[in-house]
């Protein structure tokens, strides 16, 4: 499977996990929708830091 977790960075820096088997990025304006493959959605105010394609993860943080 190439799907991915998506991870939030807390305000200590420590990783949280906010989605599970994401399929799907969209950037929109100023905020990041993420698609798992059970049709879970998540619209977040925030930017990618990085994303860790081998390892499956994304990490995002959040925008004030």
């Amino acid at each position: 499977m190439c799907e991915a977790n998506a991870y939030l960075l807390d305000e200590a820096g420590a990783e949280k996990l906010l989605l599970e088997s994401v399929d799907k990025v969209y950037p929109e304006e100023d905020n990041i929708i993420l698609e798992s493959i059970f049709g879970e959605r998540k619209i977040i105010k925030a930017k990618i830091v990085r994303m860790e394609l081998v390892d499956h993860r994304i990490i995002l943080q959040k925008q004030d």
